[in-house]
């Protein structure tokens, strides 16, 4: 957890009032109590004496009042607020009341009131109350309160109300209520899509078909298929509504929804759906398209790609130099465009990712590359599969003419001569010919591979994030200060290739290699 910069402001007017005591005291110390003056004149220096003084010890006492310094010396800055939570609250033009109720005993709720003072003295737009719902009952019935450890935050008229002992959250929630307007994330159905009411944790274990996560593989391995629920948790955390839709026999994206995502789709769109995406986008809409090795894309959709400057080979990119454990075709990205979906990320990875080939985008638009894979990696061609047969295999099914989209399939083909980086997600901003005057411009994110927001990888690294970076400049808000929400993960040690490969020369070369060396050293001394 990131936690804020000491205040050196503050800390000056403490060294200030440190300064202010240590001369009270020296005047205690050196002044006399009488004078040798007249009783009169004498009157009048003790009263000038007890005046100063007092005075001093006020306006001392006053300043540091007003520029309060906060010493957390525990370990883990438990008492101390995340950077980000303390950057939403600083960015605060407006007031938000926050009442946060908490009884009195309780470790948790004390630990937060701690932090919520803290982030209140910051911004003085952030008007905190703390109640004790046992000693104001009234007031915690008008909340509507069925429990502590719980925010309620007002701007505008509007309320939100977090059951939280984590600032992120409560920033989150400040966020959600300065929100004016509704922000609906809709979710294509109809494809065998990414189911988003699926929450469960799927572990990635390698079965007989190595790395792949079809339902015959989870037989194997008794473990259920992919979901995309988390991230769908993650994205109504920060306030966003969630709906599905399908647009077989509708002929538009319904108005309500301001960025439609296509998360893994199977099997390929009738010419209605690729066209509705297209109207989509030409009223300014958002796309997130996360499009696997198993997606065939129908003319309607590949003409609205290659408007986009886009084209989607059914290759999979392996990269020997960069990837996630011992998989070449797990790929790392540990170095990103520079954009505002990209900044502040560290690794991410993509389980059998498709590369994305760049033809010229139509007038108008503007592509910007967002990161590719190392300088090492390379395609291979994958295998085609027809409906009809009877071949067991492995990966997702796209319909007839789908290629094989298992990273590791028994058959992954042979190897191209395309050597080098390969881009792997785009951002396209402007306006199709076709758009309105008056609409807004279109965005769009492609991405080669789903898996990277699938339950299996989402909170592991930086996948999450990115994903959260992705929608919020597809929803224009990028300007504001992310702040991510934890998601419940099993625990588990996640290291690349080469943490693997450096772990293996320490432990099983260097350590015993020291330790013969040392024997060696010692025989020599002694013999």
């Amino acid at each position: 957890m990131e936690h804020s910069a000491l205040d050196f402001v503050s800390l000056a007017w403490f060294a200030g009032w440190l300064a202010a005591v240590v001369v009270l005291l020296a005047a205690g110390w050196r002044l006399p109590l009488q004078t040798r003056w007249r009783p009169a004149a004498n009157l009048l220096y003790q009263t000038a004496v007890l005046v100063l003084a007092l005075g001093v010890a006020v306006l001392a006492n006053v300043a540091i009042v007003l520029h309060d310094v906060h010493f957390d010396l525990t370990r883990e800055k438990t008492y101390t607020p995340s950077a980000n939570a303390m950057q939403v609250v600083s960015e605060l033009e407006q007031p938000v009341a926050l009442t946060y109720f908490v009884r009195g005993q309780d470790p948790g709720g004390q630990r937060m009131r701690t932090v919520l003072e803290q982030m209140a003295r910051s911004n003085r737009q952030l008007q905190l109350r703390i109640v004790d719902p046992d000693r104001e009952p009234a007031v915690a019935r008008a909340a509507g309160l069925r429990g502590a450890n719980t925010a309620v935050l007002e701007a505008d008229g509007r309320r939100v109300q977090i059951e939280t002992t984590d600032e992120r959250q409560i920033a989150i929630g400040i966020q959600r209520v300065l929100r004016t307007e509704v922000q609906t994330v809709c979710f294509l159905e109809g494809h065998n899509e990414l189911p988003i009411d699926n929450f469960e944790f799927h572990t990635h274990l390698e079965s007989v078909s190595d790395h792949s996560h079809d339902d015959a593989s989870s037989s194997v391995v008794l473990t259920s298929g992919h979901g995309i629920g988390r991230l769908r948790r993650a994205l109504e955390a920060q306030g966003y509504e969630i709906r599905k839709i399908a647009l077989v026999g509708t002929p538009e994206v319904p108005p309500a929804c301001r960025l439609l995502v296509l998360a893994g789709p199977r099997t390929t769109f009738v010419p209605s759906e690729s066209l509705a995406i297209t109207r989509f986008l030409e009223r300014g809409g958002a796309l997130l398209a996360m499009l696997d090795l198993g997606f065939v894309p129908d003319p309607a959709l590949d003409r609205l790609l290659d408007r986009l400057g886009l084209a989607l080979p059914p290759r999979v990119v392996v990269d020997p130099l960069s990837h996630y454990s011992s998989d070449a075709q797990i790929v790392a990205v540990t170095a990103y465009e520079a954009s505002p979906i990209t900044r502040n990320l560290s690794m991410s990875f993509f389980p059998g990712v498709r590369p994305l080939f760049r033809t010229d985008p139509e007038p108008g638009l503007v592509l910007t590359p967002l990161f590719s894979s190392s300088r090492d990696s390379y395609l291979r061609e994958t295998r085609t599969v027809q409906l009809g047969d009877t071949e067991p295999r492995s990966g997702r099914s796209g319909g007839a003419g789908a290629p094989d989209d298992s990273p590791t399939s028994g058959d992954p083909g042979p190897r191209l001569a395309e050597t080098g980086p390969q881009l792997l997600a785009v951002a396209v901003e402007g306006r199709l010919a076709e758009s309105q005057p008056d609409s807004m411009p279109m965005r769009a994110i492609v991405v080669g591979d789903s898996d990277f927001a699938s339950n299996s990888f989402l909170p592991y690294l930086a996948n999450s994030d990115l994903a959260l970076a992705m929608t919020r400049w597809l929803l224009r808000e990028e300007r504001l200060t992310t702040v991510a929400t934890r998601i419940p993960v099993p625990p588990m040690i996640v290291l690349t290739n080469p943490q693997m490969q450096a772990i293996f020369v320490l432990i099983v070369i260097a350590l015993p290699m020291i330790a013969v060396l040392l024997g060696m050293l010692v025989w020599w001394r002694r013999r």
